[in-house]
């Protein structure tokens, strides 16, 4: 069996303006991975109800691998409105099917044969898929990538918890907007964006730290060196699930052994294809595909 590439936490329907799209970070993360041909699965739960089965029946037309069990509550729902740039504001139902996915025997059995997992701090709001995670990232092997998508939504974040997931992830991939978020938490506001890209990658001992700053570009730093791309100029519907295909596209190239700059080419490009399209999982046009 391959190895898997694996989006742990969130499985939602994303409720918009002109009607409800499926999304949740994770889950949209393995959906952009499927497409560059990896052995994705997204990791979640939904609950005995209707929007369960039209989870899973979502999931089936996109050819996307699951693990989703129903537990005894309600499937995740977001209430999301977009500004006049198609930047969205998010709504989150609390007491839902993913803030109880439950931690089995088959779960154990992916994780250690994880070459990649996804995750982020909405998804450990929850005591239970808290637990569930942190098992997840102590049971895969040694050598494997573990991409924190930090995620910052509303207040279902703490300190401790961002602390935790610092230290079990290698990668880091953070926005602008979060970075400035974590350097108040952290007690270092006075630093610029880079410094303070740099001090965290030193102090959590990372393997690669990216920052994306919306329209502003985004950068890439490892050790010794950082890389820098301009962000495409597009025409936005909205930017749901841009940079979850961002991570997608990037993780996708690194499995594949390209270089940094060419993998971060990509990402970029992915996620200015995203912004084009409605909701978060779009189908990726060739050209795309075909540069790994």
């Amino acid at each position: 069996m391959n190895p898997y590439i694996v989006g742990l936490g969130e499985v939602l329907w994303d409720v918009l303006p002109e009607g409800k799209q499926l999304g949740g970070a994770p889950a949209n993360f393995a959906y952009h991975v499927s497409q560059f041909g990896h052995e994705a699965l997204a990791i979640s739960a939904v609950g005995n109800d209707s929007l369960g089965d039209e989870t899973l029946e979502a999931l089936n037309e996109r050819n996307l691998q699951y693990l989703m069990p129903r537990v005894d509550y309600p499937t995740g729902t977001v209430q999301v409105t977009l500004d006049n740039e198609g930047i969205p504001t998010y709504v989150i139902r609390e007491g839902v099917a993913w803030d109880n996915i439950p931690f089995t025997a088959e779960l154990e059995d992916v994780a250690h044969n994880t070459r990649a997992v996804c995750f982020g701090s909405l998804a450990q709001r929850s005591t239970v898929s808290r637990a569930t995670i942190q098992a997840f990232l102590k049971a895969m092997p040694k050598h494997s990538l573990k991409i924190f998508d930090i995620n910052l939504r509303q207040n279902f974040y703490t300190k401790e918890i961002i602390q935790e997931a610092l230290k079990a992830c290698n990668i880091l991939k953070i926005n602008d907007e979060e970075l400035v978020l974590m350097g108040r938490m952290f007690g270092y506001p006075g630093l610029d964006i880079e410094n303070k890209c740099w001090l965290l990658l030193g102090k959590y001992n990372l393997d690669m730290l990216v920052l994306t700053c919306g329209v502003n570009g985004s950068y890439v730093f490892t050790h010794g060196a950082m890389s820098f791309q301009e962000t495409p100029k597009v025409e936005v519907a909205d930017t749901v699930g841009a940079g979850d295909s961002f991570t997608g596209a990037f993780v996708s190239g690194l499995l594949l052994g390209k270089s940094i700059e060419e993998t971060h080419r990509l990402a970029v490009d992915v996620s200015a294809f995203v912004c084009t399209c409605k909701g978060a999982m779009p189908q990726l046009p060739k050209e795309l595909i075909n540069r790994l």
